[in-house]
């Protein structure tokens, strides 16, 4: 499915998300430019985080009162999207005192690429499904708003 217009920003995002999410599993593959041991990226993932995730997080959540009471099902993936958005900040905080640095980056990096793929593959096709054009034009000036 074409991704709608007003969607298409978040979702050209996910592609570094997802990056990272793959960069941050164990027996991941070596990416040009980027950090292979465990410290380096660590502090890349807190770089990402800081730089693009939180924004991007923000900007998902801003949907969610736009979008309620549109379709129960869409009700209830908002509401795990937005719950697993606070998992993940967690997980990111957790990267500044690491126990076992290795398994956290595991950990985190298969909870991102779990949830990116959940929000590509079904949260955002049921949105583009549930919405009038207006609703969906709405969602795109969300982004413009400070």
């Amino acid at each position: 499915m074409k991704r709608h217009e007003s969607l298409a920003p978040l979702s050209r995002e996910h592609h570094g998300a997802l990056i990272l999410a793959r960069l941050l599993q164990k027996g991941a593959p070596a990416y040009k430019g980027l950090p292979a041991d465990p410290a380096g990226k660590a502090r890349y993932a807190l770089q990402f985080y800081e730089n693009e995730l939180t924004q991007h997080f923000i900007y998902e959540e801003k949907m969610v009162p736009v979008l309620k009471d549109i379709n129960p099902k869409l009700d209830d993936m908002l509401r795990e999207m937005s719950e697993e958005h606070v998992i993940l900040r967690e997980l990111f905080s957790q990267l500044n005192n690491p126990k076992d640095l290795s398994a956290q980056l595991d950990k985190l990096g298969k909870a991102l690429e779990k949830h990116v793929r959940k929000e590509e593959r079904e949260i955002f096709p049921l949105i583009q499904d549930s919405c009038d054009p207006h609703l969906l034009s709405k969602i795109s000036t969300l982004f413009h708003e400070q």
